[in-house]
Formats: C-alpha cells, sequence, structure tokens
C-alpha cells in the first residue's frame, strides 16, 4: 500500500489542511491528521469560520459568556476567531519547532471587507498578530491592489504573512515584489529576517471552472480540447515565476540577511468537476518548497488514491504557455478571468463574512441573560 501523502511530503509539497472548527481543535481530529497524514499548517478564511460557527458545536458557552459581556458581534468573532486560531497554533507547535518556522502554521484573514483599504489592512493585521499572539501565525492579506502596499508594511514590521487570492501572473509577481520590499524595510530597521515567513496563495480549481464555462459556450472542438488545462498551466507557470525572482540579485543580498523564500501555496485545490480526477491539483502541481492547502475530501483522496510520481512542473512551462495562449486565441481574455476572480473572490468572502455577522448577532441575541 503506497503512502501518498508521505511522498507528496517527501517531494517538498507541505500538506495544510484548508479547514478549522472547535470540534475539530477539543475532538483531537487535528492533532491525528497530523499524527497520521503528515498535515504540517492550517488554513482559515471567512467561509470556513461561517461554515463552523454557524454549525455551532462547541461555541455554546463562549457565546454565552460574550452574550453576558454584551460584546459587539464584531468583537464576538474577533474573540471566538482567534480563540480557534490560537489553539491550532499551540497544537502545532511541535511541527514549527521541527521545521525551524517554515511549517507548523496557522493562518488567519484580516476582515474581507478592508479588501480595499490599505492602512486598515495594516491595522487589522497588527491586531490580530498580537491577539493571537502566537509565533506560528500567519496573517492573511488578499492580494488586491490596495493589499500590496499593506504586505509590504506588515512585513516590513516583521509579522509573517499569507497572501491570500492571487489569480493572476502578473499580480503575483506583484505579490512577491512587495514581499521583497517588506524584507528590505524590516532589514533597515534591524529586524531578524529568519523570524519572517509568508506563503503566495495561488488559487487554482476556480480557474479552470470559470474558463472552462466560457469554453462550453464556445462548444467547438477547439474549445472542448482545451478544457481542465487552464488552472494547471496558470499554477505552473506561476512556479516559474516564482524560480525566476527567488533567484535574483535582490532576492540574493536578503538571502545572505537571512531571509526565507516566499513559497508558493496552491489554494482552491478541490476539484470542482466531477469529469476530473479529484486529486488533480496534488497530482500535477508537485514541486519542490511549496504548499497544497487542501479541503479534508482532497486531503482524504490523495490519501486513498492519490498518484504522486515526482515533480510534475519541471519542464512543463513550454506547454503551460501554450495551453494558455490557446485560449486567449480562442477569444477568451485571460485578463478578464483572472480580474473577475479576483473581484468575486473579495466578494464571496465579505458575503461569508456578512453571513456570519448575522447568525453571530443572532444568537448572542439568543443568549443574552434576561434583565432583573
Amino acid at each position: 500500500m503506497t503512502d501518498a501523502l508521505k511522498r507528496l511530503s517527501e517531494e517538498g509539497v507541505a500538506i495544510w489542511l484548508d479547514d478549522l472548527s472547535r470540534k475539530r481543535i477539543t475532538s483531537g481530529n487535528l492533532a491525528e491528521l497530523i499524527d497520521q497524514q503528515h498535515v504540517v499548517g492550517v488554513t482559515t478564511n471567512p467561509s470556513i469560520f461561517q461554515k463552523a460557527i454557524s454549525g455551532g458545536d462547541g461555541y455554546e458557552q463562549q457565546l454565552a459568556d460574550l452574550a453576558a459581556r454584551k460584546v459587539t458581534v464584531d468583537e464576538a468573532i474577533r474573540m471566538i476567531t482567534t480563540a480557534d486560531v490560537r489553539d491550532a497554533a499551540d497544537i502545532l507547535r511541535p511541527v514549527y519547532e521541527a521545521t525551524g518556522g517554515q511549517d507548523g502554521r496557522v493562518s488567519i484573514e484580516v476582515d474581507p471587507r478592508l479588501a480595499h483599504e490599505t492602512r486598515a489592512t495594516v491595522a487589522e493585521a497588527k491586531q490580530l498578530a498580537w491577539l493571537v499572539d502566537r509565533p506560528n501565525t500567519l496573517i492573511k492579506i488578499p492580494a488586491t491592489r490596495a493589499g500590496l502596499p499593506a504586505i509590504t508594511e506588515v512585513i516590513g514590521n516583521g509579522i509573517s504573512v499569507n497572501v491570500t487570492l492571487i489569480f493572476s501572473l502578473e499580480r503575483y509577481r506583484e505579490v512577491m515584489d512587495a514581499y521583497l520590499a517588506g524584507l528590505e524595510k524590516a532589514r533597515e530597521k534591524g529586524l531578524d529576517l529568519s523570524l519572517i515567513h509568508s506563503v503566495a496563495s495561488f488559487f487554482v480549481s476556480r480557474v479552470d471552472t470559470e474558463i472552462d464555462k466560457r469554453l462550453d459556450a464556445l462548444g467547438t472542438d477547439e474549445a472542448k480540447a482545451a478544457r481542465g488545462k487552464a488552472a494547471l498551466a496558470n499554477a505552473r507557470l506561476a512556479y516559474q515565476a516564482y524560480e525566476e525572482v527567488f533567484a535574483g540579485d535582490r532576492w540574493t543580498a536578503l538571502e545572505r540577511a537571512g531571509a526565507n523564500k516566499q513559497r508558493p501555496l496552491w489554494a482552491s485545490t478541490g476539484v470542482k468537476d466531477p469529469a476530473y480526477k479529484d486529486t488533480l491539483y496534488v497530482d500535477d502541481l508537485v514541486a519542490p518548497n511549496t504548499v497544497n492547502t487542501m479541503p479534508e475530501a482532497t486531503l482524504q483522496a490523495t490519501d486513498d488514491h492519490g498518484g504522486i510520481t515526482g515533480n510534475t512542473i519541471a519542464g512543463t512551462y513550454e506547454q503551460a504557455r501554450a495551453e494558455l495562449d490557446a485560449v486567449e486565441k480562442l477569444g477568451i481574455s485571460y485578463d478578464d478571468v483572472v480580474q473577475l476572480l479576483e473581484d468575486e473572490g473579495v466578494e464571496k468572502f465579505e458575503a461569508s463574512w456578512n453571513d456570519l455577522l448575522k447568525s453571530t448577532e443572532a444568537e448572542l441575541e439568543r443568549l443574552a441573560p434576561s434583565e432583573g
């Protein structure tokens, strides 16, 4: 029986779980995944917290206490989510120590309503880092236009960052530039660069979902032949960009000062189209010094029947470029697709956050002690 997850780890892919809930923490499930399924990190987002807290399991007592204190709904959500992240970070602390700070990390995202506000994002990132108060936390900042200078500022303050919602190759290069600029700021302040870590979350499956929809609308043989190729091509070219940037002179100077490379993280790796193998965005995105953050279903599918055959990115760049060019030639604009996906990503997280606000507010009202 082959251990696909072990092989994946040995190929240099860090396996992170794209999910968190209080039940997962208190039941021992997270510890079990770390011990038995090579999980070395956790990512969260507004949608994950909305699902966990709305499900209610394990949150009743804290909600009742918060209701008794008459806190605002925004404060309640921050207290609940940072408590979960703190506890998960404690469970992952041995991994953090064993990997010299590279893994064993838990990500928590800034309020998605601030995605287009630089100064507010910086302030929120600092507040979250202070609230969670664990060295193995990553603060998630979306790679919006306003997010880029925020990334530089936050990294420059010595706070480790998970840059999220990256869809385009151009934006990814801007993200790496923002990271390097942040490291340069931190170096000027005399901070220890070896303690600053970052990942760049490059979203995968949503690219196929949107481009395949447009290919299906065309309905030609050429369009059918192009289905299911754009997302992998996009991610592979992102890895090419990573290799270029982190071999350049600017990086070399920072590396000598003790800096860590910003690893590419493959996000949105759950397969949306049942016509594709359910481990597609794991098996075909294997390369050293990467992270794959998986929903539990994808993690279990990979464990059961993942086909890990070594590095599946090396030597693919020419083919990947040709596959994206083929989509363009069919009249589908890459720039239009990636901008739409970024806009939709921000909107979806904001909608999830607003749903979470409403459901939490209702719970606080229900649990509020009666007067008298």
